[in-house]
């Protein structure tokens, strides 16, 4: 930890520094092979909608030492046809998810798991939703992250500047792409808790974001009149003075939520557990990611195509070439004259002529 804080140090009186801003390019190339892994995972395999969307039945079996042929072997039984989804929840649990059946179909297939796997009809636990109740749902989840996106644009402009606000969505947006990809590649089911858990990295990523952003507006509030950097260099010098706040705060979150995700899902196997953990994953490490390497770049960009940055810029690095200069001709002044002293004083070490006697 000692070390961490020396190097936090250093970072923030910028004796170290990372070039973040001007190596952006590599930054947007890893991004982008990411987005193009998700666009590839979306369109070969898909998402895995739950019930609560599509609309289905669901029905849980709770008994030790049920196998998943033998509630494969009961479904078959009845005759259902159409896609069906049978998955061990821990070691005493079977969850049979279905398409959406008749009173008569769903009856028939609770007595056919019951003989199966030697229940009673009453401790298996049912759920059947409706697709009406599934597209409700999915407009509004819908309509959820719009008004939040909307929301958050109008704090950041009104808190900080259009420009700001701007790239902190990009790099949402960024991350929400990348976390609904892995999704899809993983295949887990998309339920409500998902949504619950993209909502909450929404605000996770806006959070880290905003703690940047603050510092880049304090390195930046008088950076016209002082001529001293660029506005590349103070934003990337903010990012480097909160790169270990961000590190510790990241890895602070990662670590409950990854114990949720690797214990209370794989092992007690939670499936409610395991749809919001893993978006709470994702989503925490990629918004960490897009705050540094994404959001605060696109934002330099954007601000350095103005006409008063553009004159900046052109002011800092004349000042550094006339001070490169400068030195130069004090060490040519320096050279030409120490040599014009050793031309009037003549050879230090010549022998003294003998006088005549």
């Amino acid at each position: 930890m000692s070390s961490l804080s020396g190097i936090g140090g250093r970072l923030y009186r910028g004796e170290t520094s990372f070039d973040f801003i001007g190596k952006r390019r590599r930054w947007y190339a890893v991004s982008g092979l990411l987005i193009i892994a998700s666009i590839g995972a979306l369109a070969i395999q898909g998402l895995h909608l739950g019930i609560e969307f599509k609309g289905g039945s669901s029905y849980i079996v709770t008994k030790q030492g049920v196998t998943v042929e033998q509630a494969r072997a009961a479904v078959e039984s009845t005759g259902i046809s159409g896609e069906t989804i049978i998955q061990k929840i821990g070691t005493e649990k079977i969850r049979v998810q279905t398409g959406a059946l008749t009173s008569v179909e769903s009856n028939a297939l609770e007595d056919a798991l019951a003989t199966k796997l030697g229940v009673s009809v009453a401790s298996i636990d049912t759920q059947i939703i409706g697709p009406s109740w599934g597209k409700e749902i999915t407009r509004k989840a819908l309509y959820g992250l719009i008004g939040f996106v909307i929301v958050v644009m109008l704090y950041l402009a009104m808190a900080f500047e259009p420009k700001m606000a701007i790239a902190a969505i990009i790099a949402v947006v960024h991350d929400v792409f990348i976390t609904v990809g892995i999704y899809a590649l993983v295949g887990f089911d998309v339920t409500p808790a998902t949504v619950i858990g993209f909502l909450t990295i929404l605000g996770y990523s806006l959070y880290d974001t905003v703690v940047v952003f603050d510092k880049v507006r304090e390195n930046t509030r008088t950076i016209t009149s002082t001529s001293k950097s660029t506005y590349s260099q103070a934003a990337n010098l903010a990012v480097n003075q909160t790169l270990v706040r961000s590190f510790n705060t990241s890895l602070i979150a990662l670590i409950p939520v990854g114990s949720i995700l690797f214990v209370g899902a794989g092992l007690l196997g939670a499936g409610t557990l395991k749809d919001l953990s893993l978006a709470l994953f994702i989503g925490l490490a990629t918004g960490t990611y897009s705050s540094i390497f994404i959001a605060t770049p696109i934002l330099a960009v954007l601000r350095e195509r103005e006409p008063a940055m553009q004159a900046l810029a052109k002011r800092v690095n004349a000042r550094g070439g006339s001070a490169a200069s400068t030195e130069g001709s004090s060490a040519s002044v320096s050279s030409a004259s120490s040599t014009l002293v050793t031309e009037r004083r003549g050879p230090r070490n010549q022998p003294k002529r003998k006088g005549r006697k």
